[in-house]
């Protein structure tokens, strides 16, 4: 194994930071993308989530291509910081797009335009992700410099993706919005916000972070590219989990009309005074977040004790465990376990199992990847985090469909709400807590299944490595 430090603080920080700014964008697309659409066009809900399932889905297509093109560049500036840089300014712009208001003669022009839209934004955002994950697995040959640079750039991760659910009330108090709800103004400011900082960050990669990990030529035929997914077995275990595990994020999908929905009546806060409606996102979004950031700073320590496939088997059991105990508490009805305080309660619970699913899947891809080397004596980073982002559209566009159909299924329309039109009842709480918080809970426990047939464990790494930093030397 590699001993000579190659990866230095400073790079490790300035990756993360790029992450930080390519999630600002993904953030702020799950959190609200669905509450704009029904909020601004009055689009119907139910429709909304058919359309980001049917674009997710075509736009994942694309994915094995994008890693295939990136194992066949040959640009001076590197295998993967070309396309990081190439990829910036179309994700951001897209993201600002997507937030402007427009007058429709009809609700078809509406329904194509949103689809059209949503299906770039999608294309955009593999272009960005899968080399940003990519790169990884090139800032350092040592394993354990990437997994520490995995658990900065996960802690930044999980922090971005809160920000567009804490911001955007913040940007509703600063601008005075009508009735304290967001606006087309306020969508807008903060897609140009978002836009501005995610692109100053993300571009930190191509420009400050090294590809340090020597550039292998692995020029693959789609029949090759097939068929070396189909081998690659530890890859597939890896995304079948994620499909079993579909839901586990399924509460930053609807969280904007979870908090409007669970906490109906809204809260009288000290110093911000009375809150009620979608802005109240913050406040049980925040909450799971603190957790959740608890738990990430302590994964990587945990995760060098444990291994990942112990630690992805335990955090899983756990998290199941507190949403299916959360759910029995609140489902019957009993006022006592449906207040602030308990709803509160369960996301500090919950949100402490969230810590392992950004670092985790990719510290085992980046291992994949040498793995594979070691089998094979190719080296195709660009084709497994291809994967490792197919899998995490797919899981997110089944995540977010199925909780807002739910939502949508179970009664409630922005619209409608707002203008008292439809009335939030029980039944209908009862129905959004299971998307909330149960389902994930459940796909938490499903998403074990393939992982316990993966075998790169402390003792194969020791072997690989020490084989694979042999390998390197003789060329």
């Amino acid at each position: 194994m590699a001993t000579k430090k190659v990866l230095s603080a400073k790079s490790a920080w300035i990756y993360a930071l790029g992450i930080f700014g390519v999630q600002l964008f993904i953030g702020y697309i799950n959190t609200y993308q669905s509450q704009f659409y029904t909020s601004m066009f009055g689009a119907n809900l139910m429709a909304v989530a058919v359309i980001i399932l049917v674009a997710k889905a075509i736009s994942s297509l694309a994915d094995p291509f994008i890693g295939n093109l990136i194992d066949r560049s040959n640009f001076k500036m590197g295998k993967m910081r070309p396309f990081i840089f190439m990829s910036a300014f179309p994700l951001a712009f897209l993201t600002t797009l997507m937030f402007i208001v427009f007058e429709f003669k009809s609700q078809t022009g509406m329904y194509i335009y949103i689809t059209v839209t949503t299906l770039l934004w999608n294309i955009a955002m593999s272009f960005a992700d899968i080399p940003s994950q990519g790169m990884l697995a090139l800032l350092s040959p040592n394993a354990e410099e990437r997994n520490s640079a995995a658990g900065i750039a996960n802690f930044l991760k999980s922090v971005s993706l809160t920000v567009p659910s804490v911001a955007v009330p913040v940007i509703c108090v600063l601008t005075k919005s009508e009735n304290g709800a967001i606006n087309a103004k306020e969508y807008l400011i903060a897609a140009i916000a978002f836009g501005i900082i995610g692109l100053a960050l993300y571009l930190l990669i191509p420009f400050f972070v090294k590809e340090t990990v020597p550039k292998t030529e692995n020029i693959m035929s789609l029949k090759e590219m097939v068929k070396e997914l189909k081998q690659n077995r530890m890859l597939m275990l890896l995304f079948l989990s994620f499909m079993l595990g579909f839901g586990r994020n399924m509460a930053m999908g609807i969280g904007v009309q979870a908090g409007a929905v669970l906490l109906k009546d809204g809260v009288t806060l000290p110093l911000l005074g009375f809150m009620a409606g979608e802005n109240l996102v913050w406040l049980i979004g925040l909450t799971s977040g603190l957790s959740a950031v608890i738990s990430i700073l302590l994964i990587p320590i945990i995760n060098k004790k444990w291994g990942e496939k112990k630690t992805f088997i335990i955090f899983a059991i756990y998290g199941g465990i507190v949403c299916v105990i959360a759910t029995i508490l609140y489902v019957p009805g009993l006022p006592i376990f449906r207040t602030l305080g308990a709803i509160l309660a369960y996301q500090v619970f919950v949100g402490f199992s969230f810590g392992p699913h950004g670092y985790l899947p990719m510290v085992m891809v980046s291992d994949i990847v040498d793995y594979r080397e070691w089998q094979t004596g190719k080296r195709t980073e660009g084709i497994q985090f291809a994967v490792l982002s197919l899998s995490i559209k797919i899981s997110n566009a089944l995540s977010v469909a199925v909780g807002i159909f739910i939502v949508g299924a179970a009664g409630y329309n922005a619209e409608k709400v707002a203008k008292g039109l439809v009335t939030i009842t029980s039944t209908m709480q009862n129905w959004i807590f299971l998307a909330y918080i149960l389902i994930p809970g459940i796909c938490m426990l499903l998403s074990i299944i393939p992982i316990l047939r993966y075998k790169i464990d402390a003792k194969v790494k020791e072997k690989m490595y020490a084989d694979l930093a042999k390998a390197r030397q003789a060329d």
